[in-house]
């Protein structure tokens, strides 16, 4: 297996685990500082958790140019 191949993978999981992570606590300290709770709670995280899921990803692939989803464009 090539360096570059496996050196991309290693980015690209990386890159998602660091949004995972970061956009897991920015929803849930939103959400607790609002003092929402029960299905609302469950509602109001996923949704901005998602949000800032692609919105972190967006900006990991601007600020280091790495590509997450476009290793077809090869």
């Amino acid at each position: 297996m090539d360096s570059a191949t496996v050196k991309k993978w290693v980015t690209f999981f990386i890159g998602i685990l660091c949004a995972i992570v970061i956009a897991d606590a920015l929803s849930n300290v939103i959400v607790s500082a609002a003092g929402i709770t029960g299905w609302m709670s469950f509602l109001i995280n996923f949704v901005l958790y998602a949000v800032f899921f692609f919105a972190i990803l967006y900006a990991i692939e601007r600020i280091f140019h790495i590509e997450f989803f476009g290793f077809w464009r090869e």
